[in-house]
């Protein structure tokens, strides 16, 4: 995907930015010529991206609304202005209801919905000033359900609602928002899961996980956190003008697959 670059660097502003896919979204503004700040919770990591991609990083909870509005200032403080929020935070909410207790159900919307909320609500003034993007990172698991993810899927499908809200409410101010819906993704959380998947399953290595999970998606593969970042990248730039409230989804077609089918590909009919 070639994209113009833009005549004057944005700011852009990316959560859960220190590892896979949100620190793939730094390196592909980063490379446009855009100034880019990456944050979440743990700073070894985010120190490392911001340093690479001569970006600037921000150690913050982005859940937390102090932590939201702190971080908004220091990106003002240091660039003057706000142009795209990529809200990538994520995680948690791998069990089933009745393994689910309250904590680790606030825990799972904290991470997955009210990261994306929090920061947005704190990033909307700025970014009416400048006309901005919000990309929102849902995923699959926002349009369908896997086994024993209720907070997680739970989390992704608000995102959507999320996603179609703030663009009824700020696209007369300019603000365009929009989310992507990725599949599997070769990522360090991803790849943590396919070992405990292969593990379980007899399977020999992360790879043959890999394989195992993919083998009904047309494409044939997991998805490489660059091929998400294009898209996040273009949802935040003037190519994509006309687009808000709109779900792009990122799976290699494993969305347009028949479930019932399969057994009947399985069995060469």
């Amino acid at each position: 995907m070639t994209l113009e670059t833009p005549s004057t660097p944005r700011t852009v502003l990316i959560t859960g930015g220190g590892t896979g896919i949100g620190a793939a979204v730094a390196r592909r503004f980063a490379a446009a010529g855009d100034s880019v700040i990456v944050t979440g919770r743990r700073p070894g990591p985010l120190q490392e991206i911001a340093k690479e991609v001569g970006g600037h990083a921000i150690a913050m909870d982005a859940a937390d609304s102090a932590s939201a509005e702190a971080a908004v200032s220091e990106v003002l403080g240091r660039y003057g202005r706000l142009d795209v929020l990529v809200a990538n935070a994520g995680g948690h909410g791998f069990s089933a209801a009745l393994d689910t207790d309250d904590a680790a159900w606030n825990a799972a919307l904290g991470a997955n919905l009210n990261t994306a909320f929090t920061t947005a609500r704190a990033c909307l003034p700025e970014l009416i000033r400048s006309q901005g993007q919000i990309v929102v990172m849902s995923s699959l698991a926002g349009l369908f359900a896997g086994p024993s993810v209720v907070g997680y899927t739970t989390g992704k499908h608000a995102l959507i609602g999320l996603t179609k809200s703030l663009a009824r409410d700020y696209g007369p101010h300019g603000v365009r928002v929009n989310a992507i819906c990725p599949g599997w993704v070769r990522t360090p959380m991803a790849d943590e899961e396919m070992d405990e998947f292969a593990a379980k399953a007899g399977l020999s290595s992360r790879e043959e996980g890999y394989r195992t999970v993919t083998r009904n998606v047309p494409l044939g593969r997991a998805a490489e956190p660059e091929e998400i970042a294009n898209i996040a990248y273009f949802l935040g730039s003037s190519a994509s003008s006309y687009m808000t409230g709109s779900v792009l989804v990122v799976d290699g077609g494993a969305h347009v697959v028949d479930v019932p089918t399969i057994a009947f590909a399985d069995a060469g009919l």
